[in-house]
């Protein structure tokens, strides 16, 4: 599948917001071009550009994902002030081509950093 179907929409949109990710205290992303992906009926999920994102805190772990809506996923674990947190992120550094604005951006687990903020 290279498009979302229509029983599994996916719509992209620019997040009008700063947004900032918090692990261990240290501020690991901040942006004012995030990305905002919803997917049928989950949740929308925030994703940052990677020269928003401070990558030397962060290294690739062997996890990897299939998504059949999105494409393959890289993960990456965080160490920040002391904190080690592993696959805290993800990035579909090919995705298909329905979704390939989310190219070059990672998205977060909220249960595993301190906070997502979006200040207006």
């Amino acid at each position: 599948m290279t498009e979302p179907a229509s029983d599994h929409p996916i719509t992209i949109t620019d997040n009008p917001n700063r947004v900032r990710v918090l692990v261990g205290g240290a501020i690991v992303a901040e942006t004012t071009r995030a990305l905002s992906l919803k997917e049928a009926s989950y949740p929308p999920v925030l994703y940052i550009p990677r020269e928003d994102v401070h990558m030397d805190f962060f290294e690739r772990t062997e996890r990897t994902t299939r998504c059949p809506h999105k494409g393959d996923a890289s993960y990456f674990g965080v160490m920040a002030h002391g904190i080690e947190t592993p696959d805290v992120a993800w990035s579909y550094e090919t995705p298909l081509p329905g979704v390939a604005r989310i190219k070059d951006h990672l998205a977060f687990y909220p249960n595993k950093v301190d906070a997502i903020e979006e200040l207006k």
